[in-house]
């Protein structure tokens, strides 16, 4: 039961762009006093026009004492869609009122009771005039170049032909040979004498950029990684809403929304009849700002045609390096002359909300790179669109030189956080990897041997013999017609000869000093380039070493491995190492793998004012308490739950856990292979779906389990029908559509054509006949995809989807959980099924809510296994689907009850719809 709202919150404008309801007034308001003061912890069910909502709210704080104030931090968790406008409205109002209130702060500031009255009052208007006259030239050079756009628009839908534009052109020409290797020479390095600090957690802290284009930054006032472009330039960084998602896709939907909102100035003017003959025009447009990847952002054909993120990042910091080529370096670089250009570009990024195709596009139209371009903008902006790697990495927000100090942080799709952040501070590398690096490295020494001296052939001699060591260890663990998993000890990969001796925090020091990875892999990628042009295209065919084909491919080899370097450095008691190895014994692979996401969160938590998740499903919820929070007390954390917007007679839920034969249906891992068991799970389908209108979606625990059944489907005959296949029964019902695993396209059009297919026919069926669609839980169709309507009339969840219990990786994940529970007084063995079990029925409840996705939606839930008739898992289900669950018993989860309640459910439901 949601609290009561305070009359303040009653007569608030949140500047919803459609008359909301009560719910979501409510809901916005708990935004709001979340990132204001975190006293009142809400829970909301709600729903706009014909999107729903039900959320769930954690409220974490602490005081964090400081000399000068108390700062209140909070975190505010949502779960559950169709969150994001009304997110936007609550935090924006907050937003919008803060500055109001801080400039009227600032008017009356410095006053003194000394001063007569009309002094007051002069001082103050005049302080007024400033701040105004400030504001009204921002948005008159805004409003002007929204002017401007929208005139080359209506040009352009009226057929006017579009302006020409000078051709750019690349100067200088091909230098010679040895003036082209030049910048892949070693400098001297003798700067180790002493202390070295040891690197930091957050990653490679290296902003990527060479001598002459940091000072080139720095006059520009554009942020360097943390160093400013001077006192007189660097503009002041505005109070902001740092909003993150997982894909650029979902960002793009975000600042969709962001334009429905039409906000007021945060100063209003002051003559009344301004705002009765303009009152049209009393809003602004919000300064925002998305910002991304090279990959997303890069407008150099040259390098963007290397298509991997890696290869892009390390040839745009390999063409700015000092000794480049003129026909080689990037002719959209920010340089001096093109100064008016970057600021030209801020402005108009600001001036209108853009997405990141938007920022390509403006980068194209003044031929200035919008990655570096873009930085200027980050300051002076409102609201900060960006995916999460950017902000959950430290070395990446100190190379963008963000600042989390009191800002806003709104994490969408936050019930994936915790994988987001083991992904990102996780790395792997295979042995064919580590003997291309090798390769590479003797081909560079070949190349540069005479001029390597001093502390340079110490440490390259270093760095080949730890790439030795991990070599003989991954050669040693090669197996031959039998998979291989288990935990790498430390010291048996630094088991190699004078290994052990290696300081890795100095080797560390030196390959982010010296670049050694970045000039290797540059120089082998142009000298293969070179050698590939003299043999030919037949040539080229021929060529198969595996040097060739790496570097050509632009996958910079020994950068991704000075990145697992780095990782032997990390603390144990965050991560493990793991060797596996595959059936057929020939791809061997070292990884690294993050245990404790927590400590890399806590810096986020610690800076921000306030942080809110928002996801989908994040129940359960004690493992964003337990992992990612672990140092805010238990009695300042409070979870709540709530239900959905829709009435629980348009759901219908129901655990399957026998046959028609009464057996049960055990999909554990070590049980679900059984063929009786899978052919019993057909014939239960084939049953069931005569009585299922439009779309069934089907979700498996694992692709690989999926194949399995759908094999012994198309060979298997139903008890009912000897004549016929299980899936040839099946496919006279509805049509089948089966999601793919597939490697060699991304995995959104793999998604989007199966997706399509599947859409078209149940929409072009007129019988209500529908289509099947046997997907994956944590596949490419369970999360972000509405099956509303006649697209999900019914989601089937089979089994549990438990990760691998045999796997090296999950055994230490166990041990991990474990041991913290016991460090904390808890119970041996609980923490770590409860942790399991956590993990399972998110990905569980993520799928089933893939159904029901509006106020007028109905749907039939079904959960095949045994296990969905226990209390413990029932309990992690959300209370929305609860509450529509009959009382678990064995009599009513058989599959002739449940045949009969879905039928009447269906008919009940069919008479209403029509």
């Amino acid at each position: 039961m949601a609290p009561e709202m305070l009359a303040d919150d009653r007569v608030r404008e949140f500047y919803h762009p459609y008359q909301p309801y009560d719910i979501q007034k409510q809901f916005m308001a708990a935004v709001y006093h979340c990132i204001e003061d975190g006293k009142y912890e809400l829970m909301l069910t709600m729903a706009r026009h014909e999107h729903s909502m039900c959320v769930r709210i954690m409220l974490a704080k602490r005081i964090l004492r400081s000399a000068s104030r108390n700062t209140l931090l909070n975190t505010f968790c949502v779960a559950r869609g169709g969150k994001s406008l009304s997110l936007i409205c609550g935090s924006l109002t907050w937003l919008l009122d803060h500055k109001r209130q801080a400039f009227e702060v600032c008017v009356v500031e410095g006053d003194t009771d000394e001063e007569p009255e009309w002094m007051h009052e002069h001082v103050q208007q005049e302080k007024r005039r400033i701040a105004l006259q400030k504001q009204e030239e921002l948005s008159t050079r805004l409003a002007a170049i929204r002017a401007k756009e929208k005139k080359v628009k209506e040009r352009h839908e009226a057929g006017a032909p579009p302006p020409k534009r000078r051709k750019v052109t690349e100067a200088g020409s091909a230098k010679s040979e040895n003036n082209e290797n030049i910048q892949f020479v070693l400098d001297d390095y003798e700067s180790d004498s002493g202390f070295v600090e040891t690197p930091e957690k957050g990653g490679i802290v290296d902003n990527g950029l060479s001598a002459e284009t940091q000072a080139l930054m720095k006059r520009l006032g554009m942020p360097i990684s943390g160093t400013g472009g001077g006192e007189e330039l660097e503009p002041r960084d505005e109070l902001k809403i740092l909003f993150c998602s997982r894909t650029h896709s979902q960002l793009t939907q975000f600042v969709g929304e962001l334009r429905r909102l039409k906000l007021p100035p945060v100063v209003l003017p002051d003559h009344t009849a301004v705002k009765e003959t303009m009152a049209d025009m009393l809003y602004e447009e919000v300064k925002h700002l998305s910002l991304g990847s090279r990959k997303n952002l890069c407008i150099n054909p040259k390098v963007t045609k290397l298509g991997s993120t890696t290869a892009i990042n390390e040839r745009c910091l390999e063409i700015q390096q000092p000794g480049t080529s003129a026909d080689h370096k990037c002719r959209y670089l920010p340089s001096k002359e093109t100064e008016s250009l970057v600021h030209s570009f801020r402005d108009h990024a600001l001036a209108k909300i853009r997405d990141i195709e938007d920022l390509g596009i403006l980068g194209k139209r003044f031929g200035i790179c919008p990655y570096y371009a873009s930085r200027s903008a980050i300051k002076p902006s409102e609201v900060v669109t960006l995916p999460y790697p950017l902000l959950l990495q430290k070395s990446a927000r100190e190379a963008l030189d963000i600042s989390l100090k009191d800002h806003v942080v709104i994490f969408d799709e936050a019930h994936n956080l915790i994988d987001a952040i083991t992904g990102i501070y996780s790395i792997s590398v295979s042995l064919s990897q580590l003997e291309r690096s090798r390769a590479q490295l003797r081909m560079y020494l070949q190349k540069f041997r005479n001029s390597l001296k001093g502390k340079n052939r110490v440490y390259v001699t270093q760095v080949v013999r730890l790439l030795d060591s991990l070599i003989a260890y991954l050669v040693s663990k090669r197996t031959h017609g039998q998979a291989y998993d288990s935990v790498a000890q430390f010291g048996d990969l630094m088991a190699g000869n004078g290994v052990d001796q290696i300081n890795l925090y100095k080797l560390m020091h030196y390959l982010q000093k010296s670049k050694l990875a970045r000039k290797v892999d540059g120089y082998v990628m142009l000298a293969q380039q070179e050698e590939l042009a003299q043999e030919g295209q037949d040539g080229r065919r021929r060529r198969t070493g595996a040097l060739a084909s790496d570097t050509i491919r632009g996958m910079p080899v020994l950068t991704h491995i000075q990145g697992f370097i780095h990782a032997l450095t990390n603390p144990s008691a965050e991560g493990r190492f793991f060797c596996t190895c595959d059936d057929a014994g020939l791809e061997v692979e070292l990884k690294y793998t993050l245990l404790d996401p927590s400590q890399h969160f806590e810096e986020v938590v610690a800076e921000a004012r306030a942080v809110i998740l928002a996801g989908g499903t994040m129940s359960p919820m004690e493992d964003y308490i337990s992992h990612l929070l672990p140092s805010v007390p238990p009695s300042r954390i409070m979870t709540l739950s709530c239900d959905h917007v829709i009435p629980a007679s348009n759901l219908f839920v129901n655990p399957i856990v026998q046959t028609k034969s009464s057996q049960y249906f055990d999909f554990t891992f070590t049980q679900r292979k059984s063929p009786t068991m899978i052919c019993n799970l057909g014939d239960t389908l084939v049953r069931l779906l005569p009585h299922i209108p439009d779309g069934v979606v089907v979700f498996f625990p694992s692709y690989a389990y999926l194949e399995s059944v759908r094999s012994i489907w198309q060979t298997s005959r139903t008890s009912v029908c000897t004549t016929s296949t299980i899936w040839d029964r099946m496919q006279n019902i509805k049509p089948i559509f089966v999601e793919p695993r597939s490697t060699a396209q991304p995995s959104s059009a793999v998604g989007a054509d199966v997706l399509s297919a599947y859409s078209a026919t149940v929409c072009a069926s007129s019988s209500h006949q529908g289509a099947l669609l046997l997907s994956v839980i944590g596949g490419k169709l369970s999360e972000g995809i509405n099956f509303s309507d006649h697209l999900g009339r019914c989601v089937i969840v089979i089994g549990l989807p438990y990760p691998n219990p045999h796997s090296a990786e999950w055994k230490a994940k166990m041990e991990y959980v474990e041991g913290k529970a016991v460090a904390q007084g808890r119970q041996r063995g609980v923490a770590s099924r409860e942790y399991a079990e956590n993990v399972c029925m998110r990905a569980v409840n993520q799928a089933i809510g893939r159904a029901v996705r509006h106020k007028g939606d109905w749907a039939a839930l079904l959960l095949v296994d045994r296990r969905y008739s226990g209390e413990r898992i029932i309990s992690k289900l959300p209370a929305w689907i609860k509450k529509s669950l009959p009382r678990i018993a064995p009599e009513s989860c058989t599959l002739g009850v449940v045949e009969r309640g879905l039928k009447e459910f269906f008919e009940r439901k069919g008479t209403i719809s029509e």
